[in-house]
């Protein structure tokens, strides 16, 4: 009994943030329509002026934070997968050497491109698959997440942010940004107003005070997410992958997947125009295989010699190829790692495999 009694309060702490989000937004809706819009605009048009600009803005954030929270991870087809005896076996080897032959064997069929330092095909040894690229391991949500950018517990959307709902997670960002710009420019009028003692009085002021204070806080946090994923949206990179470069074989490579920033847009929001702002699925390929700027053509035979361009590890600097793991300096080892165990590169126990 104890332990079920743990497993719901675990769940009911994992939502709280959700609930919390969803509170103010509810208390939000009050405050602008209610106390704001209804009661205490001036005249007729400007109620009507408020009122209608209001609610598309509030129907796409609501939509899009939805669509983020609600969307399933998507993770590896079942071709990334080991039998049991076959990993078993590569589990049970204690010869390095024969432990990537053995990796190389199977995933020699399979469209990956990204190694571990040691040059091993990248494998979950939670999940038993060899990991598609950008593909890692969450250890919240206990899986493999295809293109996973990170696992969202704080920003409160209670689950991986990656190829199943990225763009969802770039208009939620985007939809509250301009729903606190909006709320607090049509509020600014009033909030000075009362501000400054004039106006209507009781608590109906407090609504509205409370209302500006609370969309200019939000909308200065969102300033700076929303533009730091609106960079990595035109730069294909994951958060991940900007913290830790993908390793090639030719090496690390922070822009080894940007193909140009139209490209780049095109691959997460879709081709289609009309949908782009919509929080509907429209992004490109099946979140397994990508193409790179060492590969621009996506085939099922990537095990093989490919070009050896310098690497771009930084942003619009051009390094030699680097030989140690990114990871080890720390950075996403404090920050992410305990969100993604089985995708601890830079650590490997003494058989050589990738640690999960």
């Amino acid at each position: 009994m104890a332990p079920r009694v743990c497993i719901l309060c675990c769940q009911a702490v994992k939502w709280a943030p959700v609930v919390f989000i969803s509170a103010i937004v509810g208390w939000s809706y009050y405050a602008y329509v209610v106390q704001m819009a209804i009661l205490t605009a001036d005249t007729l048009v400007e109620k009507v002026i408020f009122l209608v600009l209001y609610h598309p803005i509030l129907f796409l954030f609501v939509w899009s934070y939805y669509q983020t929270i609600f969307a399933k991870c998507r993770t590896p087809p079942k071709e990334f997968f080991l039998s049991q005896n076959e990993w078993q076996h590569l589990e049970a080897e204690t010869n390095e050497n024969n432990q990537k032959d053995q990796l190389n064997n199977f995933a020699r069929k399979l469209p990956i491109q990204n190694r571990t330092i040691a040059g091993f095909p990248r494998y979950c040894e939670k999940c038993k698959c060899v990991k598609p690229d950008r593909c890692h391991h969450c250890s919240v949500c206990s899986v493999c997440v295809l293109k996973m950018d990170h696992h969202c517990p704080w920003y409160v959307v209670n689950n991986c942010v990656g190829f199943h709902n990225y763009k969802f997670f770039v208009l939620f960002l985007g939809y509250a940004l301009l729903y606190c710009i909006y709320v607090a420019l049509s509020s600014l009028k009033y909030f000075i107003n009362f501000w400054s003692g004039g106006g209507a009085t009781g608590v109906g002021r407090f609504h509205i005070l409370f209302l500006f204070f609370v969309a200019v806080m939000f909308g200065i946090s969102l300033i700076s997410l929303f533009g730091y994923h609106i960079f990595l949206t035109v730069h294909n990179r994951s958060t991940l992958e900007s913290f830790r470069a993908p390793i090639f074989q030719t090496g690390a490579d922070k822009d080894g997947f940007s193909l140009g920033s139209r490209a780049n847009f095109v691959e997460v929001f879709g081709d289609q125009k009309s949908h782009w702002f919509l929080p509907v699925f429209t992004s490109q390929g099946d979140g397994v295989s990508y193409a790179s700027r060492l590969q621009p053509t996506i085939t099922y035979n990537t095990m093989g010699t490919t070009p050896r361009p310098e690497p771009n590890l930084g942003d619009g600097v051009t390094y030699p190829t680097r030989t140690v793991d990114l990871d080890s300096d720390g950075l996403l080892g404090q920050r992410q790692r305990w969100m993604e165990e089985g995708d601890n590169e830079s650590t490997y126990d003494n058989k050589g495999i990738e640690s999960a």
